[in-house]
């Protein structure tokens, strides 16, 4: 079965099979992170979301996130950056989308996408083991693009 029709029936039955959002009390803290060091000592290929839960563009794009870790999580290492924003806020999103599987981390400030060279929300940045960045994409990003620059990741 194509690749796409497996990723479009795991959204769909995620959303199909999650209950109502967690508390904030029940998601783990989100802490601020020197997120260089992390991608630099990644062992796998690293998909780094930023986004925000005031977002309308990360609100789209969170649902495909969390069925491309179902998918190649155990492959390929997903990590989300809430920025300019609330912890609670933050908390909320997580909570809302069900993206308990990614690694997140807080950054209120901005400074992890400017670090990267990137500006705004969301951003999605794709990594080789070791730190190599390797693509950037710029705005939500659609399911096709998703795959195919997590297979290029993998290749």
């Amino acid at each position: 079965m194509p690749r796409r029709v497996l990723l479009i029936a795991a959204v769909l039955a995620t959303a199909c099979a999650t209950p109502g959002p967690p508390s904030a009390d029940e998601l783990p803290l989100i802490t601020p992170t020197e997120i260089a060091s992390t991608v630099d000592r990644a062992e796998r290929p690293v998909v780094l979301n930023i986004w925000a839960s005031w977002c309308t563009p990360c609100r789209s794009e969170a649902p495909l996130l969390r069925a491309a870790e179902a998918e190649y999580g155990d492959r390929v290492d997903f990590i989300g950056v809430a920025v300019r924003d609330s912890q609670d806020g933050a908390r909320a999103f997580i909570g809302e989308f069900s993206l308990t599987g990614l690694e997140h981390y807080f950054d209120p400030t901005g400074a992890v996408p400017t670090s990267l060279g990137g500006r705004g929300v969301p951003i999605t940045f794709f990594f080789a083991p070791g730190g190599e960045l390797v693509r950037t994409h710029s705005g939500v990003i659609d399911e096709r693009t998703l795959v195919l620059l997590i297979d290029e990741l993998l290749g």
